[in-house]
């Protein structure tokens, strides 16, 4: 993520991969399982200063509460780490969990699948560093720091096995395009390409409400417009003066960007005959900092932007998308953030992890998760069927 704090990590869920990086298999190659997962027991962690920071609060450093922190809730509950899931293979970068199973990826080119608290299945590609993932039912997209996607899909006769189907743009689209000198733009460092094609690393990933449409964000600092059924590019919009670190699709046709110039833009969907377009609409933010993080809550109709400076706004479209607010909670940048009903979850480069509760247009910081020994770079979160929440 350009703009952001880099650094070693042990991201959200506490995965480390623990086998050598083999890179000579093919892209399609299933690995096997070779270690089991290690479940570790609670533990604080021993990066923080208790007498300076909310961490000292953090029911996973301690199970008493007799010098409340100013940021925490007074009544929140305890929360209990369940277990560690330990590959060591490099930092986990990214995450994407659907039903039972959680996909990471890591420094490798390795695509790890887990299930129950163990290791299920993993894919490679030999094509690029995986940077984003995202799930739309059967089918898995990647994006790659050589700037294309690549598309898996999970076998009907063995859920284990993970085939990749095609890469986006297809080189068929690619020969097409090309035959054209209008669809030739210009890229970084005055160098000519395709419109459809990515000249940078692609930073993020996401889909539309009803997964019909994929977004690719870009260092190359523009937002695509992909269409699921058939993988085609409908659009390249460039989105900011510099790279694009998120892009989130949210709520009523909205799609916002966050970029490392400090901005966060909104784009309005609409239809055009059978098609579909883009539209600028306004910028909700434009700071110094660069924005690291971006999330909505689709029901609140909220969007939360989180920035290098360690600290959340947030916008409700009920008020016109107007500035909600801030959040402090986080001594260090946002990396992440991810919603689940009405609970806001941050992840920062202070190893730690805010659980915020919104009522009505108020946010309490229930409790601060810690137990990772560098930045929190993801998270991913999945309703429990079992208890309803």
């Amino acid at each position: 993520m350009k703009g952001s704090v880099r650094g070693s990590n042990r991201a959200a869920g506490r995965l480390i991969n623990n086998d050598d990086n083999n890179n000579n298999e093919d892209d399609e190659s299933t690995i096997s399982s070779t270690y089991s997962p290690i479940l570790t027991s609670n533990a604080a962690s021993p990066f923080h200063d208790p007498s300076s920071s909310p961490f000292a609060e953090s029911p996973w450093s301690s199970h008493t509460n007799s010098n409340p922190s100013p940021f925490v809730d007074s009544n929140f509950s305890p929360n209990v780490l369940m277990g560690s899931l330990v590959r060591e293979e490099g930092h986990i970068y990214s995450l994407a969990a659907t039903g039972e199973l959680l996909y990471t990826r890591s420094d490798s080119k390795n695509i790890r699948v887990w299930k129950n608290h163990k290791e299920f299945s993993g894919f490679k590609s030999n094509s690029g560093l995986v940077k984003a993932i995202v799930i739309a039912g059967e089918k898995i997209l990647t994006g790659h720091q050589d700037g294309q996607i690549r598309v898996w899909k999970v076998s009907s006769k063995n859920p284990s096995s993970h085939k990749r189907i095609g890469t986006l743009p297809s080189f068929k689209d690619s020969i097409k395009n090309s035959m054209k000198p209008s669809n030739h733009v210009e890229g970084r460092r005055h160098r000519n390409g395709l419109w459809l094609k990515h000249f940078d690393a692609i930073s993020c990933l996401s889909l539309n409400e009803d997964k019909t449409l994929l977004y690719s964000a870009s260092w190359d600092k523009t937002l695509k417009v992909w269409r699921i059924s058939d993988f085609k590019c409908l659009e390249s919009i460039p989105a900011h003066d510099d790279a694009v670190n998120y892009v989130v699709a949210g709520f009523d046709g909205l799609v916002f960007t966050g970029s490392a110039d400090g901005t966060v833009n909104v784009w309005r969907r609409e239809m055009q005959g059978k098609g579909t377009k883009h539209f600028f609409s306004q910028t909700l933010l434009k700071q110094e900092c660069a924005v690291t993080a971006l999330a909505v809550n689709p029901d609140a109709t909220v969007v939360y932007c989180g920035s290098s400076d360690g600290v959340v706004n947030f916008w409700e479209l009920e008020k016109h998308l107007s500035h909600g607010g801030v959040l402090r909670g986080h001594k260090l940048a946002v990396l992440c953030l991810v919603t689940a009903g009405n609970l806001v979850f941050s992840g920062s480069a202070d190893m730690g992890i805010c659980v915020w509760r919104r009522t009505d247009s108020q946010h309490a910081c229930l409790s601060i998760l810690t137990g990772h020994n560098g930045p929190v770079k993801w998270l991913a979160v999945e309703t429990d069927e079992g208890s309803g929440s």
